[in-house]
């Protein structure tokens, strides 16, 4: 009894003191990862930076762990910012000789895509070089690789080029099926995110609008690739008809859509020269990352144009849009631009708006928080590849609105949607209801029942109510009369290029052309620029209950190009039932 006594007792300190040595490694991990943040790196002489593109561009860089270096399945995403500020420091730093573009499966926003295009362009006017090569390349990919000075593809390789499509996923039939109606409210003949609950296809509006941003955004593509390649805009349309990523690879050299037909081993060689390099030596490569983390050459000043991201959906509290993603929420939102306004260094600020949009309530508020900032400071929106609906809804009071030829925008209107799952309830699970209630209005949406007419009336009064306000807001913001406004609203989607010409937005630029906007509003000759918020560290993460990054991540890499619709089933119960966004999932591919 007193050895099985002591050696229970053994095996029980055993294991507090396992726990406690491994918490303290724990921390003293977490605790150098802390310190390690924002130390600036130093990059080897005579290196290549080698960018990937696969995966996906997301706007900010930095919200990765070290689970997704170690996952050999997992896609790896290029953060925008972090590369737009690498290729500027490349440019100038005399240890990067040139870029190597290694082209994958690289799916993003056509104006992400543009502007990242924009930065290699500018890379290049340093007198540097830039060479491509894939086994495969996405339309995507091969759009940012038409800049390179030099593009290889494998003998086997293919090279998507079959122009741009959107096929959205229909929940009409599915919904009958279950026994449940979507009730819905909307203004705008183009406001076509409720089409997927009520219809089986797609409006002909809807069908209008679709075409047109579309063709807006495939011709831009078209004059860039054009122009860098020596090809004619008619040669290149009619190899997107020919099916061309099934051709002999040959086709690829002799239509000039690449230079040359080569392995991997042929490139690195290629690298090698351009290096002045012997065959056996070893190549030195670094990467967007490191780059960006290497020394800034510019001065410091204490005068600031802050520039503060905003992107995902728009919500009224963390946790409620159709993924575990991020979003701009209410709470935290205001509370940033807060802070920027009370920041006395900071002298002009510059929000960074890719947003489809969301929850109609919200995005008033932020909008007010924005009125409060500019009437201390100058405000400019940059536009990245989404700024509708909602999105355009929090832009439209700033001092200037600078947006991409391929930014999607517009999208003015509001909708309502609440389920009936009346037909489920009762014929289907057998369920009864009853109701005592001291007012007319006292069960307004109770479930088992569709809203009765005066129920319905009052509902499109209320989404009628939120569209004059939009419209209010936008005609306010942008010096146009409320009849103006609606001419081009009812829901419009409208690519960048486009809303200049109807006076949706200003310019058309980067965010680099937004940055030097600002500054110019507010009399600023040198200025240190401020990215605001800091992203949250990856190991913070951990600690908050409401994301769970690694599922998420794998449900989205099993599904594909199903997981919007997944996400948005799984969701759609937790939001706020009047919207105001473009269609979930613009699906453009």
């Amino acid at each position: 009894m007193k050895d099985f006594l002591k050696y229970t007792l053994a095996t029980i300190v055993g294991i507090i003191l396992t726990s406690i040595i491994i918490t303290v490694i724990s921390i003293v991990s977490v605790a150098g990862m802390v310190a390690s943040e924002g130390v600036t790196k130093s990059v080897p002489k005579n290196s290549v930076l080698r960018i990937k593109l696969d995966g996906e561009i997301v706007d900010r860089a930095g919200e990765g762990s070290p689970i997704d270096l170690l996952s050999q399945d997992e896609d790896p995403t290029i953060g925008l910012d972090q590369a737009l500020d690498a290729l500027k420091k490349a440019a100038k730093n005399d240890r990067v000789k040139g870029i190597y573009l290694e082209a994958g499966m690289l799916e993003a926003y056509p104006a992400d895509l543009q502007e990242l295009r924009r930065g290699l362009l500018e890379f290049k006017e340093s007198g540097k070089w830039i060479v491509a090569y894939g086994d495969d390349f996405s339309r995507a990919a091969y759009y940012l690789c038409s800049a390179s000075d030099e593009i290889y593809v494998n003998p086997i390789g293919m090279i998507d080029w079959s122009g741009m499509s959107t096929r959205p996923i229909f929940y009409t039939g599915l919904m009958k099926k279950l026994g449940v109606k979507m009730q819905v409210f909307k203004v705008g003949t183009y406001k076509s995110a409720v089409e997927p609950f009520i219809n089986t296809e797609m409006s002909e509006a809807n069908r209008e609008q679709v075409k047109s941003y579309l063709s807006s955004i495939w011709n831009g593509m078209l004059n860039d690739v054009a122009k860098s390649r020596g090809i004619s805009v008619e040669a290149l349309n009619a190899m997107a008809d020919s099916t061309l990523v099934l051709c002999e690879n040959n086709v690829y050299v002799e239509t000039k859509l690449v230079d040359k037909l080569g392995y991997l081993s042929d490139v690195k060689n290629a690298l090698r020269e351009r290096l002045e390099l012997d065959e056996d030596d070893d190549l030195t490569f670094t990467t967007l990352a490191d780059v960006a983390a290497s020394d800034d050459l510019g001065d410091k000043v204490d005068e600031e144009v802050a520039v503060y991201y905003a992107y995902g959906e728009i919500n009224d509290s963390q946790g409620m849009g159709l993924s575990q993603e991020h979003c701009i929420t209410t709470k935290e939102t205001i509370t940033d631009l807060q802070k920027l306004r009370k920041d006395k260094d900071v002298k002009a600020v510059v929000i960074r708006v890719n947003s489809p949009g969301g929850s109609a309530y919200a995005s008033e508020q932020i909008w007010h928080e924005v009125q409060l900032l500019r009437a201390e400071k100058p405000v400019v929106i940059s536009m990245g590849g989404l700024a509708a609906s909602g999105g355009y809804y929090i832009s439209c009071g700033a001092n200037q609105i600078i947006a991409e030829p391929m930014t999607l925008t517009g999208s003015i209107g509001i909708f309502g949607m609440i389920p009936d799952a009346s037909e489920l309830l009762t014929q289907k699970l057998g369920l009864s209801f009853d109701v005592v209630k001291t007012n007319a209005m006292s069960d307004f949406g109770a479930m088992g029942r569709p809203f009765n007419a005066n129920e319905s009336a009052k509902m499109q009064g209320y989404i009628n109510r939120g569209y004059e306000l939009f419209t209010g807001r936008v005609a306010g913001g942008r010096g146009m009369a409320q009849d103006s406004v609606k001419a081009i609203a009812e829901g419009r989607v409208w690519t960048g290029e486009q809303a200049l010409k109807i006076g949706l937005v200003d310019k058309l630029g980067n965010l680099d052309d937004a940055i030097k906007a600002a500054a110019q509003l507010a009399e600023l000759e040198k200025y240190t620029v401020g990215r605001y918020p800091s992203p949250t560290p990856w190991y913070m993460t951990l600690l908050d209950k409401e994301t769970n990054g690694y599922l998420e991540g794998k449900m989205r890499a099993a599904l594909g190009e199903y997981y919007p619709a997944f996400a948005l089933i799984r969701r759609i119960g937790k939001m706020n039932p009047v919207q105001a966004r473009i269609p979930f999932d613009p699906n453009i591919k």
